[in-house]
C-alpha cells in the first residue's frame, strides 16, 4: 500500500451514544478500513461493533491498575499513527467531545499533519454540554471559567468569582496513575484550600455526572466548599461553582455604547 493514502478522522460517541453520535461520525465509523475506540460503557462498544464489524478495535484495554496514564496515551497515538502509516483509512471514536480532555487525539492528528497525512477531528457532545443543558446554565449570563482540577491548584489560577466556574476531572485531583476503581485522594485538601481563597466556605456548589444512558437523571449533588471532601467523587465527576458575587456594571459606559 502507498502510506500517503492513509488517513484518520476523530469522532466523539458522546456521554448518551444513542442519540449522540452525529451522522458525519456515523458515516465515517461504517467507512473506516479500521475503526479504534476509547468508550465507557458496554452500549457504547455495542454501537460501534455493529457499525463496522470484524474492523473495530478498542483501546481501553491498554490502560492498566497503576500505569502512569500518559503511558497509555502515548500507546494509543502509536497505534492510531501505525494505522494510517499502513495505508488504512483510520477512525477513533473517542467518548464525549473527541477534543476534550483527549490528549492522544489531538498529538496523533499533530503527528500525522506534520508527517504529510490527512488528519482531523469532528466535534461531539462532552459532560460540559450536558451540564448547561441538565442544570439549567446558561454561560452567558455571568461568563464560565473551566479548568482541569489538578491543573487549576498546581498552577495557582485564580477565578473571578463573579462568573461561573467548571473544573474538570475532580475525581482524580493529584493522580498522574489509572485505577479502575474510586481514586484515594489523599491530597485533596490542598483542592478545597485552594477554592477557600477565592469563595466563602459555605458557598454551595454541584457535584455533577451526566446521565449516560436515556431514561437515567444526572448526579447533581449540591455542596458546601468546607463538605466537599467528605463528599463522593468518582472519575466522572465535574465540579459545578455558580457565581458568589454579582458582577458591577458601568452603566456610563453603557449608556455611552447605546449613544453611539
Amino acid at each position: 500500500m502507498d502510506s500517503k493514502k492513509g488517513s484518520l478522522v476523530v469522532v466523539g460517541s458522546g456521554i448518551k451514544t444513542v442519540g449522540h453520535l452525529t451522522q458525519e461520525a456515523l458515516a465515517w465509523i461504517k467507512a473506516a478500513d479500521k475503526v479504534f475506540y476509547v468508550v465507557s460503557d458496554p452500549v457504547a462498544e455495542g454501537v460501534i461493533q455493529r457499525l463496522n464489524p470484524g474492523k473495530s478495535e478498542s483501546l481501553t484495554g491498554l490502560y492498566e491498575e497503576g500505569k502512569r496514564r500518559m503511558e497509555t496515551y502515548e500507546q494509543m497515538i502509536e497505534r492510531m499513527m501505525a494505522s494510517v502509516h499502513a495505508g488504512m483509512r483510520t477512525c477513533a471514536a473517542y467518548y464525549g467531545h473527541p477534543g476534550v480532555f483527549a490528549y492522544p487525539t489531538h498529538m496523533a492528528i499533530k503527528r500525522l499533519r506534520k508527517q504529510g497525512y490527512e488528519a482531523f477531528m469532528l466535534p461531539g457532545i462532552s459532560a460540559e454540554d450536558c451540564l448547561f443543558a441538565e442544570l439549567g446554565v446558561d454561560p452567558a449570563t455571568t461568563g464560565c471559567q473551566s479548568y482541569e482540577a489538578t491543573a487549576f491548584v498546581i498552577n495557582g489560577h485564580v477565578p473571578n468569582p463573579k462568573a461561573a466556574l467548571i473544573l474538570w476531572q475532580v475525581g482524580v485531583f493529584g493522580r498522574g496513575d489509572y485505577s479502575r476503581s474510586n481514586y484515594q485522594l489523599k491530597g485533596f485538601h490542598y483542592f478545597v484550600e485552594h477554592l477557600a481563597k477565592f469563595y466563602p466556605t459555605d458557598h454551595k456548589v454541584c457535584i455533577y455526572e451526566s446521565a449516560m444512558f436515556p431514561g437515567c437523571k444526572p448526579r447533581e449533588d449540591w455542596v458546601a466548599i468546607q463538605d466537599l471532601d467528605k463528599a463522593r467523587l468518582t472519575p466522572a465527576s465535574t465540579l459545578y461553582i455558580p457565581a458568589s458575587e454579582r458582577a458591577t456594571p458601568n452603566l456610563e459606559l453603557l449608556k455611552l455604547l447605546e449613544s453611539l
